[in-house]
């Protein structure tokens, strides 16, 4: 199965896009809860604008380093009990149904706000970050795959770093214990997020 295992330029990583939020596990609480609180308020002013939130959580559950989107939407489900997510460890969005799944989620949503989830690659030190960008998500980046701008804000998982070896040995090389990491986190950002957006 074809993934859409982002990777990046050393130097796009290292130098975070404008608009853009980095966390891990060991950001402190208050710092954390500024990112929930910047989260919240995005997903408040999509619903005064009669938009339908959505999560989009790409990549494959076949390969550890591509799993991150797919165990991130089964936790966001599974937690948030959110039931617009797109992208689950059951019926994972990767690069052969996700132009499907977008025509899907245009079909069935009013004016969406599309929110994805994926992998990806950067230094060695920012293994175990996460970057909440203001941006659209550009998945197949690493294998110059022609897929669609994705999303109006997304989550990127940092699960392994750059090197010489191929892409896919990355895939396989990725530890699993990062991406439960990760996952957990962004999931607990979304939960937390959706929760004091509804009150």
């Amino acid at each position: 199965m074809m993934n859409t295992f982002r990777r990046h330029k050393l130097h796009e990583v290292a130098t975070k896009p404008k608009n853009t939020l980095q966390f891990n596990e060991q950001t402190a609480p208050e710092a954390l809860q500024e990112i929930i609180d910047n989260l919240s308020a995005i997903l408040r002013e999509a619903r005064s604008e009669q938009r339908e939130i959505v999560y989009l959580c790409i990549g494959s559950d076949r390969y550890i380093g591509d799993s991150l989107g797919p165990l991130t939407g089964s936790l966001i489900v599974e937690n948030a009990k959110i039931e617009r997510v797109y992208g689950t460890l059951e019926e994972p969005i990767h690069a052969f149904n996700l132009k499907p799944a977008l025509k899907d989620i245009q079909k069935t949503y009013h004016h969406p706000l599309i929110i994805c989830v994926d992998a990806s690659l950067g230094a060695k030190e920012q293994v175990g970050d996460v970057l909440f960008v203001d941006a659209p998500l550009m998945p197949g980046k690493a294998l110059e795959r022609m897929l669609p701008e994705t999303g109006d804000y997304h989550f990127q998982g940092i699960v392994n770093y750059l090197d010489p070896l191929p892409t896919s040995q990355f895939l396989n090389d990725t530890r699993l214990h990062t991406v439960m990491k990760l996952s957990r986190l962004i999931a607990h950002v979304i939960t937390e997020s959706e929760q004091q957006a509804s009150q």
